[in-house]
């Protein structure tokens, strides 16, 4: 299926061939417009024919040549919608445009730049194509592609030598052009291409494998009924092992805290140790420790009595002093050093109470 478009998005004169009527919408291209139709070239056809013919019957009716003629089929249309460049170039001189051949030795010697012309007509054997200038860019305009190719000037001198390489005979187009609508707007912005435009049948074949990789695809899923069932249970179990995981960091942010609070007590157990009186007897009850206090301290006040006895004479008796504490006050309890130890552990265990109610609601939240 032979295809074909005027040129451009913005355009409204879109054009698509419909049979192998390149030649058609080649000139439709060229002009960006819909000036030619199949019955209009087949008359141009049939007017170059009848011209031919009456040509050949100059010769005589009843001549070889002009039997031979009336048997063969037309040379400026046949069937399949070919139209000859004779039709192409009689349609173009109504538009007052003519063709030159770009491949004749005649024109090369001019040495005009491609870039300096407006539009070139491409035939290679039964296939024709467009090349135009659009604003100020070129763009081939090839109907077996699926758009537009933009064409950049450096790049236009090297696609025609490719195209005389490969045998395309190409014609240039003398003359006015008519005014169109993709020709105003490329005059004022300037076309990105970013993707090239395939062939058609580039085009068909990929879509044809696409819907050969769709249709195994619904296979797969019409095989797999319970997927959505499957999909459903491996979601829940990622939210259990998600809620799983965070279980776990927050027992161990817990743990952490714990063995933190304890290492505190140890150093404040140090710093009261430290403070106290060391004996030999580092396992000793309050009640132990207390009994051997008042023991120590009655000593010492037997040995003050004695000292006063047996002290010079005159001299006056002062008054016994019990020795003061660690803490500085005198006359305190022995055992008020185990006491303040077990008021701060109580203290620390209801700090590490109170830090665990608070990380277990939080948890929560």
């Amino acid at each position: 299926m032979w295809r074909n478009s005027s040129f451009l998005t913005h355009s409204k004169q879109a054009i698509w061939q419909e049979g192998s009527l390149c030649a058609q919408h080649c000139l439709n291209n060229l002009l960006q417009g819909e000036y030619f139709s199949p019955v209009e070239l087949s008359s141009i056809a049939h007017q170059l024919d009848e011209e031919e013919r009456m040509r050949m019957a100059e010769g005589g009716v009843t001549s070889e040549d002009y039997r031979t003629f009336l048997q063969q089929p037309s040379g400026n249309m046949d069937d399949s919608g070919f139209f000859s460049i004779q039709v192409i170039s009689n349609a173009l001189k109504v538009w007052g445009l003519e063709l030159i051949l770009f491949n004749s030795p005649e024109y090369q010697r001019l040495r005009i730049d491609p870039i300096n012309e407006r539009s070139f007509i491409c035939n290679y054997k039964e296939h024709w194509f467009t090349v135009r200038k659009l604003g100020k860019q070129w763009f081939n305009l090839n109907s077996l592609l699926t758009g537009p190719e933009l064409i950049s000037d450096t790049y236009l001198a090297l696609f025609l030598a490719q195209l005389q390489q490969e045998g395309y005979s190409i014609f240039v187009v003398k003359g006015d052009l008519p005014d169109c609508e993709a020709d105003q707007l490329l005059q004022m912005i300037r076309v990105q291409q970013m993707q090239r435009p395939k062939l058609i049948g580039e085009e068909l074949a990929q879509l044809k494998e696409q819907r050969v990789q769709k249709t195994d695809l619904e296979r797969v899923l019409e095989a797999n009924d319970g997927s959505a069932t499957l999909d459903e249970d491996e979601e829940d179990l990622q939210r259990a092992l998600a809620l799983s995981r965070q279980e776990i960091d927050m027992e161990d942010e817990e743990a952490d805290l714990r063995r933190a609070i304890q290492l505190s007590m140890q150093g404040s157990s140090r710093s009261i140790s430290q403070d106290t009186p060391h004996t030999s007897d580092t396992h000793l009850t309050s009640e132990e420790l207390r009994k051997r206090r008042e023991a120590y301290f009655e000593k010492q006040q037997q040995q003050q009595q004695q000292q006063q006895q047996e002290g010079p004479p005159g001299q006056l008796s002062q008054p016994c002093e019990r020795p003061t504490t660690s803490s500085g006050a005198p006359g305190s309890d022995p055992g008020d050093a185990m006491s303040e130890e077990d008021m701060l552990q109580a203290a620390v265990t209801m700090s590490l109470e109170t830090v665990r109610n608070n990380f277990k609601t939080e948890g929560k939240k």
